[in-house]
């Protein structure tokens, strides 16, 4: 994961060009999560430090092919008194894979609130998808190594629909390692992160699970707010609802914790999910 978000700047496409490599993933297609945190990175290599993240809104618009680089041009909108903006375009034979805005700003004092942290089990006290997958059938599909260790509070959808239907469900995760001490790396880890799982409500609140015959599910948007401070390679929460699914779509809504109750990260993502006929209520 760190080596896929070192981006190499290519000066003789331009000033703001950079290039990345893909973590390979058996069905050949880039990971999301990647994407978004590579051209967040991009991004911030064209800000002031002094000005981290504190929004990005991005659309997924083709596939992305992890055997080929991507190359990520960035432009820069406007940097004013407090706040920053850039668009990003992550792109793959000359045609985006994804485009984004990203936002920045200084530091600034202001009101402050946040919804509470829910209470849960402790990570430790859950199994990983080794763990939990460790000699079934198909199992080394969902145990392949990760850079990012998630621990479900409820049963995973991996292979088996939910026991109990709902819109909700949470998970705790972190980096498998231990991270560089950058704020900017730290955000860009959160953000890979936060593509796992969002749309799993969905699934869960239909009966469905991700090895369903004929189901298919692509990620169409994501949005993300970086609220506090938290480090990646810490324990976080991931809250995760589905408040609506409809016209082969279905939002799913995110809020991550730090482990001491602190409201660090906001998201939001809309995804295709298209569900075979006779899977359809009637």
């Amino acid at each position: 994961m760190l080596r896929v978000l070192d981006l190499r700047a290519v000066p003789a496409e331009g000033d703001d060009v950079f290039t990345g490599e893909s973590q390979p993933q058996p069905w050949g297609r880039v990971y999301g999560g990647q994407v978004l945190a590579q051209s967040l990175v991009a991004a911030q290599r064209t800000v002031d430090p002094d000005r981290p993240v504190h929004s990005l809104h991005g659309y997924f618009l083709r596939a992305g092919d992890s055997n080929e680089p991507i190359s990520f041009a960035v432009e820069r909108l406007r940097d004013g008194r407090s706040f920053s903006a850039r668009r990003t375009h992550a792109l793959q034979f000359g045609r985006p894979i994804l485009s984004m805005i990203v936002s920045f700003q200084e530091a600034a004092d202001g009101v402050d609130h946040a919804e509470p942290m829910p209470s849960v089990p402790a990570p430790e006290t859950l199994p990983t998808v080794a763990e939990r997958f460790a000699g079934t059938y198909g199992g080394n599909y969902w145990v392949r190594q990760r850079p990012i260790d998630l621990r479900h509070v409820e049963e995973p959808l991996y292979v088996d629909p939910a026991t109990e239907p709902s819109t909700r469900q949470s998970l705790w995760m972190r980096a498998v390692g231990r991270l560089p001490d950058d704020p900017a790396l730290h955000a860009a880890v959160l953000a890979y992160a936060s593509d796992y799982s969002l749309l799993e409500p969905i699934l869960r609140a239909h009966g469905l699970a991700f090895i369903t015959p004929g189901l298919k599910m692509a990620s169409l948007d994501h949005a993300m707010w970086w609220h506090r401070p938290a480090r990646a390679d810490d324990w976080l929460l991931y809250t995760q609802e589905s408040p609506s699914a409809q016209g082969s779509r279905g939002l799913g809504l995110g809020r991550i914790y730090t482990r001491d109750g602190t409201l660090a990260c906001s998201v939001a993502q809309e995804g295709m999910v298209r569900v075979p006929r006779e899977r359809l209520p009637r």
